[in-house]
Protein backbone atom coordinates (compact mmCIF):
# COMPACT_ATOMS: atom_id res chain seq x y z
CA UNK A 1 0.00 0.00 0.00
CA UNK A 2 2.86 2.22 0.77
CA UNK A 3 4.30 1.47 -3.18
CA UNK A 4 1.19 2.25 -4.44
CA UNK A 5 0.14 5.45 -2.50
CA UNK A 6 3.77 6.68 -3.74
CA UNK A 7 3.42 5.68 -6.94
CA UNK A 8 0.23 7.66 -7.21
CA UNK A 9 1.92 10.93 -5.86
CA UNK A 10 4.85 10.50 -8.35
CA UNK A 11 2.59 9.95 -11.16
CA UNK A 12 0.39 13.53 -10.02
CA UNK A 13 -0.61 15.76 -12.65
CA UNK A 14 2.82 18.24 -13.23
CA UNK A 15 0.52 21.24 -13.01
CA UNK A 16 -0.73 20.46 -9.67
CA UNK A 17 2.69 20.08 -8.15
CA UNK A 18 3.97 23.22 -9.91
CA UNK A 19 6.68 20.93 -12.31
CA UNK A 20 7.27 20.95 -15.55
CA UNK A 21 6.50 18.12 -17.98
CA UNK A 22 8.94 15.62 -18.92
CA UNK A 23 11.05 16.38 -21.99
CA UNK A 24 10.04 20.04 -21.64
CA UNK A 25 12.64 22.68 -21.40
CA UNK A 26 12.39 26.10 -20.42
CA UNK A 27 13.07 28.75 -23.22
CA UNK A 28 15.46 31.09 -22.06
CA UNK A 29 14.45 34.88 -23.33
CA UNK A 30 17.19 36.81 -25.53
CA UNK A 31 17.60 39.97 -23.61
CA UNK A 32 18.65 43.14 -25.46
CA UNK A 33 22.11 43.45 -24.89
CA UNK A 34 22.79 39.84 -26.44
CA UNK A 35 20.45 40.55 -29.24
CA UNK A 36 22.76 43.45 -30.24
CA UNK A 37 26.32 41.85 -29.57
CA UNK A 38 24.86 39.33 -32.36
CA UNK A 39 23.84 41.61 -34.60
CA UNK A 40 26.98 43.89 -33.92
CA UNK A 41 29.36 40.00 -34.24
CA UNK A 42 27.20 39.61 -37.92
CA UNK A 43 28.10 43.00 -38.85
CA UNK A 44 31.83 42.60 -38.44
CA UNK A 45 31.88 38.74 -40.51
CA UNK A 46 29.85 40.37 -43.08
CA UNK A 47 31.99 43.48 -43.59
CA UNK A 48 35.10 40.77 -43.63
CA UNK A 49 33.52 38.73 -46.25
CA UNK A 50 31.65 40.68 -48.56
CA UNK A 51 35.84 41.06 -49.94
CA UNK A 52 35.76 37.64 -50.34
CA UNK A 53 32.82 37.40 -51.76
CA UNK A 54 33.64 39.71 -54.47
CA UNK A 55 36.93 38.43 -54.93
CA UNK A 56 34.85 34.59 -55.77
CA UNK A 57 32.10 36.06 -58.03
CA UNK A 58 34.37 37.94 -60.08
CA UNK A 59 36.18 34.99 -60.80
CA UNK A 60 33.15 33.31 -61.63
CA UNK A 61 32.67 35.83 -64.99
CA UNK A 62 34.58 36.58 -67.90
CA UNK A 63 36.50 39.87 -68.40
CA UNK A 64 33.93 41.61 -70.60
CA UNK A 65 31.60 41.01 -68.39
CA UNK A 66 33.63 42.95 -65.42
CA UNK A 67 33.31 46.18 -67.65
CA UNK A 68 29.96 46.58 -66.93
CA UNK A 69 30.52 46.61 -63.60
CA UNK A 70 31.55 44.32 -60.04
CA UNK A 71 28.39 41.87 -60.67
CA UNK A 72 27.05 40.98 -57.34
CA UNK A 73 25.64 36.88 -58.05
CA UNK A 74 28.30 33.97 -59.67
CA UNK A 75 28.93 33.39 -63.13
CA UNK A 76 29.65 30.55 -65.14
CA UNK A 77 33.09 30.98 -66.01
CA UNK A 78 35.18 29.57 -63.57
CA UNK A 79 36.37 26.47 -65.34
CA UNK A 80 37.67 28.62 -68.58
CA UNK A 81 39.04 30.90 -65.89
CA UNK A 82 41.04 28.47 -64.34
CA UNK A 83 41.85 26.32 -67.24
CA UNK A 84 43.45 29.31 -69.06
CA UNK A 85 45.26 30.17 -65.72
CA UNK A 86 46.57 26.75 -65.77
CA UNK A 87 47.82 27.21 -69.50
CA UNK A 88 49.70 30.36 -68.18
CA UNK A 89 49.63 34.14 -69.22
CA UNK A 90 53.10 35.37 -71.00
CA UNK A 91 55.56 36.66 -69.00
CA UNK A 92 54.11 35.40 -65.64
CA UNK A 93 54.77 32.55 -63.81
CA UNK A 94 53.32 29.34 -63.95
CA UNK A 95 50.87 28.34 -61.62
CA UNK A 96 51.88 25.13 -60.92
CA UNK A 97 55.30 26.37 -60.16
CA UNK A 98 54.11 28.98 -58.20
CA UNK A 99 52.39 27.24 -56.01
CA UNK A 100 55.67 24.72 -55.53
CA UNK A 101 57.35 27.46 -54.65
CA UNK A 102 54.92 28.75 -51.90
CA UNK A 103 54.68 24.87 -50.57
CA UNK A 104 58.25 24.41 -49.97
CA UNK A 105 59.15 28.13 -48.54
CA UNK A 106 56.03 27.45 -45.89
CA UNK A 107 57.26 23.70 -45.05
CA UNK A 108 60.74 24.78 -44.64
CA UNK A 109 60.27 27.93 -42.93
CA UNK A 110 57.66 26.24 -40.52
CA UNK A 111 59.78 22.85 -40.02
CA UNK A 112 63.00 25.42 -39.75
CA UNK A 113 61.47 27.43 -37.56
CA UNK A 114 60.27 24.60 -35.01
CA UNK A 115 63.69 22.99 -34.89
CA UNK A 116 65.60 26.07 -33.76
CA UNK A 117 62.61 27.78 -31.98
CA UNK A 118 62.24 24.31 -29.40
CA UNK A 119 65.76 23.75 -28.41
CA UNK A 120 66.04 27.61 -27.57
CA UNK A 121 62.90 27.59 -25.68
CA UNK A 122 64.12 24.20 -23.74
CA UNK A 123 67.10 26.13 -22.55
CA UNK A 124 65.81 29.25 -21.05
CA UNK A 125 63.16 26.84 -19.39
CA UNK A 126 64.75 23.76 -17.57
CA UNK A 127 68.41 25.32 -17.57
CA UNK A 128 69.85 27.56 -15.10
CA UNK A 129 72.71 29.56 -16.21
CA UNK A 130 74.70 33.05 -16.22
CA UNK A 131 72.77 35.31 -18.49
CA UNK A 132 69.50 32.92 -19.34
CA UNK A 133 67.26 35.80 -18.74
CA UNK A 134 69.14 38.46 -20.61
CA UNK A 135 69.09 35.79 -23.76
CA UNK A 136 65.41 35.79 -23.52
CA UNK A 137 64.73 39.38 -23.24
CA UNK A 138 67.35 39.73 -26.33
CA UNK A 139 64.99 37.21 -27.92
CA UNK A 140 61.63 38.70 -26.96
CA UNK A 141 63.14 42.16 -28.02
CA UNK A 142 63.02 41.31 -31.83
CA UNK A 143 59.06 41.40 -31.71
CA UNK A 144 59.06 44.73 -30.92
CA UNK A 145 61.44 45.37 -34.35
CA UNK A 146 60.25 46.04 -37.66
CA UNK A 147 60.93 43.81 -40.10
CA UNK A 148 61.77 46.13 -42.19
CA UNK A 149 64.52 47.06 -40.53
CA UNK A 150 66.33 43.99 -41.04
CA UNK A 151 65.80 43.87 -44.76
CA UNK A 152 69.06 45.66 -45.83
CA UNK A 153 71.31 43.94 -43.87
CA UNK A 154 69.68 40.45 -44.76
CA UNK A 155 69.94 41.23 -48.34
CA UNK A 156 73.28 42.06 -47.99
CA UNK A 157 74.26 39.23 -46.55
CA UNK A 158 72.09 36.95 -48.84
CA UNK A 159 73.25 38.65 -51.76
CA UNK A 160 77.41 37.91 -50.67
CA UNK A 161 76.50 33.89 -50.01
CA UNK A 162 75.49 33.61 -53.37
CA UNK A 163 71.48 32.75 -52.24
CA UNK A 164 69.49 35.11 -54.47
CA UNK A 165 66.91 33.29 -56.42
CA UNK A 166 67.28 30.41 -54.59
CA UNK A 167 65.08 28.54 -52.37
CA UNK A 168 67.50 28.70 -49.51
CA UNK A 169 67.83 32.35 -50.00
CA UNK A 170 63.97 32.34 -49.51
CA UNK A 171 63.69 30.31 -46.69
CA UNK A 172 66.94 30.64 -44.35
CA UNK A 173 66.44 34.49 -43.38
CA UNK A 174 63.12 33.63 -41.94
CA UNK A 175 63.98 30.92 -39.47
CA UNK A 176 64.45 32.80 -36.18
CA UNK A 177 61.14 33.21 -34.67
CA UNK A 178 60.67 34.81 -31.45
CA UNK A 179 57.26 34.19 -31.04
CA UNK A 180 57.76 30.38 -31.15
CA UNK A 181 60.31 31.37 -28.52
CA UNK A 182 57.86 32.88 -26.53
CA UNK A 183 54.82 30.54 -26.54
CA UNK A 184 57.09 27.54 -26.69
CA UNK A 185 58.64 29.08 -23.11
CA UNK A 186 55.22 29.76 -21.45
CA UNK A 187 54.03 26.47 -22.45
CA UNK A 188 57.19 24.44 -20.68
CA UNK A 189 56.93 26.76 -17.56
CA UNK A 190 53.82 25.14 -16.66
CA UNK A 191 55.90 22.13 -16.45
CA UNK A 192 56.09 20.69 -12.38
CA UNK A 193 59.88 21.22 -11.29
CA UNK A 194 59.37 18.05 -9.50
CA UNK A 195 58.84 15.60 -12.89
CA UNK A 196 62.15 17.20 -14.15
CA UNK A 197 63.89 15.87 -10.71
CA UNK A 198 62.21 12.78 -11.48
CA UNK A 199 63.43 12.08 -14.47
CA UNK A 200 67.08 13.57 -13.48
CA UNK A 201 67.11 10.87 -10.31
CA UNK A 202 66.02 7.88 -12.82
CA UNK A 203 69.07 8.83 -14.88
CA UNK A 204 67.06 10.87 -17.59
CA UNK A 205 69.71 12.96 -19.39
CA UNK A 206 68.52 16.51 -20.89
CA UNK A 207 67.96 15.10 -24.56
CA UNK A 208 66.15 12.24 -23.87
CA UNK A 209 63.31 14.03 -21.32
CA UNK A 210 62.91 16.97 -23.91
CA UNK A 211 62.19 13.66 -26.60
CA UNK A 212 60.73 11.42 -24.53
CA UNK A 213 58.61 13.91 -22.36
CA UNK A 214 58.47 16.96 -23.27
CA UNK A 215 57.65 16.90 -26.86
CA UNK A 216 55.17 14.52 -26.66
CA UNK A 217 53.18 16.88 -24.14
CA UNK A 218 53.95 19.73 -26.36
CA UNK A 219 52.27 18.59 -29.24
CA UNK A 220 49.35 20.96 -29.38
CA UNK A 221 51.47 23.86 -28.95
CA UNK A 222 53.47 22.39 -31.67
CA UNK A 223 50.23 22.08 -34.06
CA UNK A 224 49.21 25.78 -32.78
CA UNK A 225 53.07 27.11 -34.35
CA UNK A 226 52.92 24.73 -36.92
CA UNK A 227 49.87 26.46 -38.49
CA UNK A 228 51.29 30.02 -37.77
CA UNK A 229 54.63 29.88 -38.85
CA UNK A 230 53.06 27.84 -42.35
CA UNK A 231 50.51 30.77 -43.03
CA UNK A 232 53.28 33.28 -42.24
CA UNK A 233 55.58 30.97 -44.50
CA UNK A 234 52.89 31.32 -47.30
CA UNK A 235 51.84 34.79 -47.43
CA UNK A 236 55.42 36.04 -46.91
CA UNK A 237 55.88 39.04 -50.27
CA UNK A 238 58.25 41.42 -49.34
CA UNK A 239 61.44 39.11 -48.90
CA UNK A 240 60.53 36.76 -52.06
CA UNK A 241 59.84 40.33 -53.95
CA UNK A 242 63.82 41.22 -52.80
CA UNK A 243 65.67 38.17 -52.86
CA UNK A 244 63.46 35.85 -56.02
CA UNK A 245 63.87 37.84 -59.36
CA UNK A 246 63.23 35.18 -61.19
CA UNK A 247 59.58 33.74 -62.86
CA UNK A 248 60.86 30.06 -61.82
CA UNK A 249 61.12 30.97 -58.03
CA UNK A 250 58.28 33.08 -57.70
CA UNK A 251 55.82 32.60 -54.81
CA UNK A 252 52.34 32.42 -55.69
CA UNK A 253 51.83 35.96 -53.79
CA UNK A 254 54.44 37.65 -55.92
CA UNK A 255 52.57 35.91 -59.04
CA UNK A 256 49.52 37.83 -57.68
CA UNK A 257 51.44 40.89 -58.09
CA UNK A 258 52.52 40.07 -61.37
CA UNK A 259 49.21 39.08 -62.65
CA UNK A 260 47.85 42.23 -61.85
CA UNK A 261 50.45 44.05 -64.13
CA UNK A 262 50.19 41.28 -66.70
CA UNK A 263 46.40 41.51 -66.38
CA UNK A 264 46.60 45.44 -67.08
CA UNK A 265 48.13 45.20 -70.29
CA UNK A 266 45.60 43.70 -72.19
CA UNK A 267 43.23 45.64 -74.28
CA UNK A 268 39.97 44.31 -71.56
CA UNK A 269 41.35 44.15 -68.17
CA UNK A 270 41.85 40.12 -67.06
CA UNK A 271 40.60 40.97 -63.35
CA UNK A 272 38.95 37.45 -63.23
CA UNK A 273 42.09 35.38 -63.80
CA UNK A 274 43.37 37.78 -60.79
CA UNK A 275 40.78 36.66 -58.62
CA UNK A 276 40.88 33.19 -59.86
CA UNK A 277 44.77 33.09 -58.61
CA UNK A 278 43.89 35.27 -55.34
CA UNK A 279 41.56 31.89 -54.59
CA UNK A 280 43.57 29.43 -55.56
CA UNK A 281 46.07 30.79 -53.34
CA UNK A 282 43.93 30.74 -50.14
CA UNK A 283 43.11 26.87 -50.52
CA UNK A 284 46.17 25.41 -48.69
CA UNK A 285 46.06 27.96 -46.05
CA UNK A 286 42.69 27.89 -45.25
CA UNK A 287 43.04 23.70 -45.28
CA UNK A 288 45.42 23.67 -42.99
CA UNK A 289 43.34 25.68 -40.39
CA UNK A 290 40.92 23.53 -40.92
CA UNK A 291 42.56 20.20 -40.26
CA UNK A 292 44.28 21.26 -37.54
CA UNK A 293 41.90 23.61 -36.23
CA UNK A 294 40.98 21.87 -32.76
CA UNK A 295 45.06 21.52 -32.22
CA UNK A 296 45.68 25.24 -32.85
CA UNK A 297 43.33 26.45 -30.52
CA UNK A 298 44.32 23.65 -28.01
CA UNK A 299 47.51 24.89 -28.60
CA UNK A 300 47.10 28.94 -28.65
CA UNK A 301 45.01 28.35 -25.07
CA UNK A 302 47.95 26.19 -23.83
CA UNK A 303 51.10 28.70 -24.76
CA UNK A 304 49.07 31.75 -23.24
CA UNK A 305 48.11 30.19 -20.30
Amino acid sequence: MITSDVGERSGSDPEESGGRPEGTRRVRRSSPSALVRHVGLVLIAAVFALPLYLCAVVATHSAADLLRGVPILPGGQIGGNLTTLVKGIPDTPKLVSMLANSAVMAIGVTVLKLVLSIPAAYAVSFFRFPGRMVMFALIFVTLMMPIEVRFFPTYAVTANLGLLNTQTGLILPLVASATAVFLLRQFFRSFPLELADAARLDGVGPMRFLTVIVLPLARPVLAALAVLEFIYGWNQYLWPLLVASSLKRATVVIGVKGLIGAAQSFAVPQWDLVMVLALVSLIPPVLVVVVMQRWFVRGLMSGIS
